[in-house]
């Protein structure tokens, strides 16, 4: 898989929408004074619902109804599909168009009321793919304003594919712009599955007439499903929110369970509200939010090429339209969206390919958030850590290792590291109190904490990660058998 290092991976999800761009650096003076609190409420709120340190959530999901892949056992992290009404403004069918031997559905359409606001953070992947380059120029060009549609395929990414692929994801948009009687600039696209083979748009095109005769405003369960590819249970998130009174619904889900190191990660996500949101301050909150969910969760360090979020806002549930980020009456919505976001980030890692651990690792006391947030992703896309965390070996060693290696201002003489509440090492030693057995016995957990400290200042950050076991070598070592 090509990387690239142009860009450092904090950074490696990029938002299209250059006012929204500019905004987002400027948000604290923006939003109400509350905001930062109900940021901060809002994550140990997502954190709690989506089972982070509740050993239940590790129980393995009665209603998930299979991998996306032939012979993939459902994750034992794995958590049930959530109940998620209708978003009024939002219909949704699914198809099988074939890109897959085995018989399963591939195929997601989405259409949105008139007047639907749209705006997306897409990977910065120095390949990237047809679909995010159209996702991308597209929004630019309407400013997210009046999206009437989204179409994604699994089974092919449509990545590296120069020319012809930009022209299948054009003629799939044309298309669909025909049936829906609106521009193609207004048809968002994704694509996920085996990069460098052209898309054959028309397996699309063929299935859409018979897909558009199946739109329906409950299929939020079966969408999670048609996109996905080694994940081995839908993910969807959903929650309400209160604007000038009104309630308002939020509903998303995602898919990713390998080549994730978000900076968005392969991993799709698409989130509809039927609240009334510009599209400039659509992208603000989906910019910001992006930082603090999908970019602080990893996998196995690899960027996909075909990264995509995208959040649509349909103005139908009555509420008054917002035209401003920093709002006062949004302070509900920015915390509950914020909400759905890391719910659906912590499935990513929840069904990382061959998972049996889900590990939240946290830095303190480094020099800057961003410090803090490199020595964290060190530590959490080691193999050696994550080797050690799939043994249920609490090899602290380890862990010092890969803080030192983050090439970040660290003191050694001050670094701490604890396994939830056990301290393994202190003031730059093995702690006095340190405890093998005990030790030992935490790492069984399905769900565990590791905390660093290391020194040097007031930055802190979180990632959240999983184990790497024999089972993510098979799973990619027969990617496309």
């Amino acid at each position: 898989m090509p990387k690239t290092t142009k860009t450092p991976a904090d950074n490696a999800a990029e938002p299209v929408a250059t006012p929204a761009e500019r905004a987002h650096g400027v948000i604290d003076a923006i939003v109400d004074p509350l905001t930062s609190a109900l940021k901060r409420a809002g994550l140990r709120r997502a954190q709690k619902s989506a089972g982070e340190s509740d050993q239940a959530s590790a129980t393995p999901a009665k209603a998930a109804t299979g991998a996306g892949k032939p012979g993939l056992a459902i994750s034992p992290l794995a958590v049930p599909f959530p109940t998620i009404p209708p978003i009024a403004g939002v219909e949704i069918a699914t198809g099988r168009a074939g890109f897959y031997k085995h018989e399963r559905e591939d195929l997601l359409l989405m259409r949105f009321a008139e007047g639907t606001s749209a705006a997306g953070v897409f990977t910065r992947h120095g390949v990237g793919s047809a679909p995010v380059d159209w996702c991308k120029r597209q929004l630019a060009a309407t400013g997210g304003a009046d999206v009437r549609a989204l179409v994604v395929n699994a089974g092919c990414a449509n990545s590296f594919t120069g020319k012809p692929g930009a022209d299948a994801v054009r003629r799939v948009a044309t298309a669909v712009g025909k049936r829906f009687d609106c521009r193609q600039r207004d048809v968002m696209m994704a694509s996920t599955g085996v990069i460098g083979v052209i898309l054959d748009d028309s397996k699309i095109t063929a299935r859409l007439p018979e897909v558009e005769s199946r739109l329906k405003a409950d299929a939020w369960a079966e969408a999670g499903r048609a996109i996905m590819t080694t994940d081995t249970f839908p993910k969807g998130a959903y929650a309400t929110a209160v604007i000038d009174g009104h309630e308002v619904k939020i509903a998303g889900i995602a898919k990713g369970s390998g080549m994730i190191a978000p900076d968005m990660a392969t991993m799709l996500a698409f989130v509809a509200t039927d609240a009334a949101i510009a599209p400039a301050a659509l992208q603000t909150l989906v910019s910001l939010y992006t930082r603090t969910t999908f970019n602080c969760v990893t996998v196995d360090g690899d960027r996909s090429t075909n990264d995509t979020l995208l959040l649509f806002a349909t103005g139908q549930s009555g509420a008054p339209k917002i035209h401003r980020a920093g709002d006062k009456r949004l302070a509900d919505f920015r915390e509950k969206l914020e909400g759905v976001l890391l719910d659906l980030a912590l499935q990513l890692v929840k069904d990382g390919e061959g998972a049996t651990k889900f590990v939240k690792i946290t830095v303190n006391g480094a020099e800057s958030p961003a410090s803090a947030r490199k020595i964290a992703r060190t530590i959490a896309e080691s193999p050696l850590v994550k080797t050690a965390f799939a043994g249920e070996d609490a090899n602290w060693g380890r862990i010092v290792m890969a803080v030192g290696r983050a090439d970040e201002p660290v003191a050694r003489e001050k670094i701490s590291v604890k396994f939830g509440d056990l301290y393994a090492a202190r003031d730059g030693l093995i702690s006095a109190e340190y405890d093998e057995a005990k030790m030992s016995a935490y790492v069984k957990n399905q769900a565990f904490e590791v905390s660093v400290d290391v020194g040097v200042g007031r930055g802190s950050a979180t990632v959240w990660t999983c184990d790497l076991t024999k089972q993510y070598v098979a799973i990619n070592g027969d990617y496309r058998s």
